[in-house]
């Protein structure tokens, strides 16, 4: 029998948001990563204006592709930097519009297609009323925040209210990457370190555990965050963070949480396998997180899904654990079943 493949973190853009970018990267004061993105990914050779056509495709095209790649549903999610570039303003009113366009296309493919609504972290209050609005009223299945925003963490408790709206719609946060913050991009501008293969991952991994460190799990215990790309580099780390906080606990360099650090990753982050081929990898984060906390996602049109479906059709794991990451962590963590 075959399995039902759930891909994860899949991405669109709307012509508004990338008209948007064009006029910030046309002026003065632009965040160097972003000023990096904009010279590749965003630029005009025919590799970005393709990469463009295949974001903005909520159609035809897209389901084809799904058809070819073996993918039967999508969760689809503004691409970064999403609306994070912008003034409040500007960014509240292009991430409602960018929740229309995606729930017009789920409503004419509900089979193929799901979401996770973007918000504006700029207006936390304007953010937590656009989640209500997107979940209660346009069907999304959580949210997707792009890291930082100009240089902010959502550990910051003025942005609280999105984590309490979040919690009162019992809805996970996708935290995905973005190129790192103006306070430490520097040293990765260099060789494209900014990008996908180091920056992405050190910015995001910083930022989930400054929302570990700040005490929100306590605050919001049914939160639940999701992280691309095999949680970051985490999973790795786990008992290395657990080892150097309880050091400085014991010298006071950091106020004692009710927890260790690896408890509440695993009590409330789940992955995914974007962008990440690699058996020993995904041994490794089945052995310390559990198959039921991996989520299948291709990262499309950033990866290439078909490569990924191979990967893991064929991994060295249980049929079970298979099932798990393809299908039922995601039907439960976004309610798709």
């Amino acid at each position: 029998m075959s399995i039902k493949r759930i891909a994860v973190e899949e991405a669109f853009v709307t012509q508004d948001i990338a008209d948007e970018w064009n006029r910030v990267l046309a002026g003065k004061f632009v965040e160097p990563g972003f000023r990096k993105m904009g010279d590749t990914i965003l630029g005009d050779g025919p590799g970005a204006r393709l990469l463009h056509a295949r974001l903005l495709d909520l159609g035809a095209g897209r389901l084809a592709q799904m058809d070819a790649d073996g993918i039967d549903l999508a969760v689809l999610s503004i691409t970064s930097p999403g609306v994070q570039v912008f003034d409040a303003v500007t960014a509240t009113r292009l991430a409602a519009h960018a929740n229309d366009v995606l729930a017009d296309a789920i409503r004419s493919n509900p089979q193929r297609f799901a979401g996770l609504a973007a918000v504006a972290p700029q207006y936390p209050a304007g953010a937590a009323l656009e989640l209500d609005r997107a979940v209660r009223t346009l069907g999304m299945k959580g949210f997707l925040v792009n890291s930082h925003t100009m240089g902010e963490y959502l550990d910051d408790r003025k942005h609280w209210p999105l984590f309490e709206a979040a919690a009162a719609l019992e809805t996970p946060m996708y935290l995905h990457p973005r190129e790192p913050a103006p306070a430490m991009v520097e040293p990765f501008l260099d060789y494209g370190l900014y990008f996908a293969g180091l920056g992405f991952a050190v910015e995001t991994s910083l930022h989930a555990m400054r929302l570990i460190m700040s005490g929100l799990f306590d605050e919001f215990p049914k939160l639940r965050i999701v992280l691309g790309h095999m949680g970051e580099g985490l999973p790795f780390w786990l008992k290395r963070l657990d080892n150097r906080y309880l050091l400085q606990v014991q010298i006071g360099a950091v106020a004692k949480l009710p927890r260790l650090p690896s408890e509440y990753f695993l009590d409330h982050f789940v992955v995914t396998t974007s962008g990440m081929t690699s058996a020993p990898v995904l041994k490794m984060c089945i052995e310390v997180l559990g198959s039921d906390r991996i989520l299948f996602a291709a990262d499309y049109p950033y990866e290439d899904a078909q490569e990924s479906v191979t990967f893991l059709d064929s991994a060295d794991i249980l049929s079970a654990q298979r099932e798990q990451i393809y299908r039922t962590n995601a039907e439960r963590v976004f309610g798709l079943a």
